[in-house]
């Protein structure tokens, strides 16, 4: 009988002590994967915007959410070894921009939703089935490029009287020929002529600025993408040393020199991504939440870089600025 008494008091009590190591059972962290086709520094403000809005959202990161940053350095070609590396991870969202990565990651799985932070045209590279009722394991936010393609060159015409504009561009990225397209139908409208010039590589760089000035090109426009964004400080430098007044894509070439730019705040995109990856981590589908087109653009000038290159910004487009770096 004591023994059954002592057996019963001993099974009683571990069962007490599991109770408590059981509900203390720590919560598995949430694992994103970030995958950008850039370096660490030239996407250091895009990552921690993207920080900044999961931390808005109760994230913090290595407290209660673990981000896996991969950065393919410009190499196309390591996009799907790291892919491979966050698929291993078993990440459960995974954050991208620009095609190139989005491609990666939807060959990489179809199955782990994909959040594409910042792009041009997600149906047209098949990313998403339509921006409403995206369909698979892909969503995200639009940048809107292509479709500002005329807008960047009437304030770039309001600016100088221009009738030749150069056009840098990579021919072998996938929105080229949309942004194209865009940009010569505006061309016709406001009576200037478009010239192409293209690069591959960073060695091109120069030759495409050489062919801008033998062309007698009177201004330039950039079409975007992640390889000017790892060159960005050397493009600007060749638009001034060639006294080009130069329309770019996004406000941070204006902060690093650049003339101007006109474009949605690409910042506020992957803080909105955060929204995303909070929404698929309680339960959401990537395939209902429809693709986020901005609401609002800025137009930002650099006196600065228009002394450098004597351009004198008229009154009534400064009025139309929403920020003057003086």
């Amino acid at each position: 009988m004591n023994n059954n008494i002592i057996f019963l008091a001993l099974s009683a009590l571990l069962f007490a002590l599991c109770l408590p190591a059981e509900a203390q059972q720590p919560k598995q962290i949430p694992r994103i994967g970030f995958l950008s086709l850039n370096s660490v520094s030239s996407t250091a403000t895009y990552a921690n915007a993207f920080r900044q809005g999961l931390h808005d959202l109760g994230y913090v990161e290595a407290r209660n959410i673990v981000i896996e940053w991969r950065y393919a350095d410009g190499k196309s070609d390591r996009l799907a070894g790291l892919m491979a590396e966050l698929i291993h991870l078993k990440v459960d969202v995974i954050v991208t921009a620009a095609t190139a990565p989005a491609q990666a990651a939807k060959q990489a799985t179809s199955t782990v939703p994909i959040v594409i932070a910042n792009h041009n045209d997600s149906v047209g590279a098949g990313l998403v089935a339509s921006l409403a009722r995206p369909g698979g394991n892909a969503t995200g936010l639009s940048n809107m490029q292509i479709e500002l393609g005329g807008k960047r060159l009437e304030l770039l015409k309001e600016v100088k009287k221009i009738s030749r504009v150069a056009v840098l561009r990579i021919p072998s990225a996938p929105a080229t020929l949309p942004q194209m397209k865009e940009m010569e139908a505006a061309a016709s409208a406001l009576g200037v002529r478009l010239q192409p010039a293209d690069w591959e590589t960073p060695e091109d760089l120069e030759n495409a600025f050489s062919t801008m000035v033998k062309g007698r090109a009177d201004s330039l426009i950039t079409f975007s993408g992640p390889r000017f964004g790892l060159y960005r400080t050397r493009i600007i430098d060749l638009a001034i040393k060639n006294r080009l007044p130069a329309m770019y894509p996004d406000i941070q070439y204006v902060d690093s020199g650049g003339l101007m730019s006109y474009g949605a705040k690409t910042a506020d995109l992957y803080r909105r991504a955060a929204t995303y990856v909070d929404k698929i981590l309680k339960g959401a589908k990537p395939a209902d939440l429809p693709v986020e087109q901005p609401m609002k653009f800025e137009f930002v000038i650099n006196l600065n870089a228009a002394k450098q290159i004597g351009v004198t910004i008229p009154p009534n487009v400064l009025v139309k600025a929403d920020r003057v770096i003086r």
